[in-house]
């Protein structure tokens, strides 16, 4: 299989902040010759949008304050049940609650890195109303190192990573490729399938959303929480006439790494993960919103979901479909 990134391209060093995990991480592995693609039959959705999230590096030097569970999905920092753990942030970070007008319920999924550059705190939703005050979220367990797998975290309809998979600050803008592998959800009533031997999930994730048993009704038995979907070798970018830059990076993203479906769209939309600024940063460089229902850039997304197959073979053992060969080369080592 022909690489999609010629090795004179490929960084021999990386930064585990800004492309943590291991060189075997999901996140980090390439498609492999032996991936067998079955089909998803996704359609074109009313929107595309984003699934923004939060990062931050802490510093010992700022004020420990204790993190509360959410008090509830729409009024997040009344809550007042403690998760039993206090992080160093600044009294300036704030990060607004859900909102009833306009609607708006973000999933907020957030890792924080602890001062010893090692181990990562994913909660979610992250809420924090006032200066000073209390953090609020409800804490994945347990913490993990930025410089393990990546598999788990905040996303808690998957229990996918918050941080792993996310597009990163400059990477739908810059001339580099992404390297790794994306985060996607869709409309579980329309696409996630359940049923009591696979009940909303598959590996990697480790669980679906609470009410998976009603509220998914797909009915195709692959397409769940943690399912890997990545475009075909024999579809290019000619074939689906992709007309903009960034929906000519997120082609190559897709067939070289895929993206992990880890979370509920909640309604007839299409989204990617990435981290909060992202989507200014878009605008500032190609002048149209990443979020959108119309346009070229929303025309290119959509045909890209069209395009996608499930990686049916996706295993520990065969990650990202196994095989001889992958798309791409390697993750530097840590």
């Amino acid at each position: 299989m022909t690489n999609a990134i010629t090795t004179s391209q490929t960084p021999t060093t990386r930064d585990p902040w800004l492309w943590p995990f291991s060189v075997t991480s999901i996140w980090n592995m390439p498609i492999g010759s032996g991936a067998r693609y079955i089909p998803a039959n996704i359609q074109k959705a009313a929107w595309f949008g984003v699934d923004r999230e939060y990062f931050y590096k802490l510093k010992a030097s700022d004020p420990l304050r204790p993190v509360y569970s959410p008090g509830s999905w729409t009024n997040r920092c009344s809550g007042t049940n403690s998760m039993n753990i206090s992080l160093p942030v600044p009294d300036s970070l704030i990060i607004p609650d859900a909102t009833l007008n306009p609607y708006s319920t973000p999933n907020n999924a957030s890792a924080f890195l602890q001062p010893d550059g090692k181990t990562l705190v994913q909660l979610e939703p992250l809420a924090r109303c006032q200066n000073g005050g209390p953090v609020y979220g409800w804490h994945y367990y347990p913490d993990l190192s930025l410089y393990g797998e990546g598999i788990g975290g905040a996303h808690f309809g998957s229990g996918l990573s918050s941080i792993g998979g996310s597009i990163r600050k400059g990477e739908l803008i810059n001339d580099q490729p992404i390297r790794h592998a994306i985060k996607l959800l869709f409309w579980g009533q329309k696409y996630y399938y359940y049923s009591s031997s696979r009940p909303g999930y598959r590996w990697p994730a480790d669980r679906a959303d609470s009410v998976a048993s009603t509220s998914y009704q797909g009915t195709n038995s692959a397409f769940v929480q943690g399912t890997l979907l990545a475009i075909p070798p024999s579809i290019t970018e000619s074939s689906l006439q992709l007309q903009t830059p960034a929906g000519k990076k997120l082609f190559r993203v897709l067939q070289n790494y895929g993206g992990y479906v880890v979370d509920d769209a909640g309604w007839d939309a299409h989204y990617i993960a990435v981290e909060q600024g992202v989507p200014e940063e878009f605008k500032t460089k190609y002048g149209y919103d990443l979020e959108n229902w119309t346009g070229a850039f929303y025309d290119d997304v959509m045909k890209l979901y069209k395009a996608l197959y499930i990686i049916n073979n996706n295993s520990p053992t065969t990650i990202g479909g196994g095989g001889s060969k992958r798309r791409a080369p390697l993750a530097p080592l840590l």
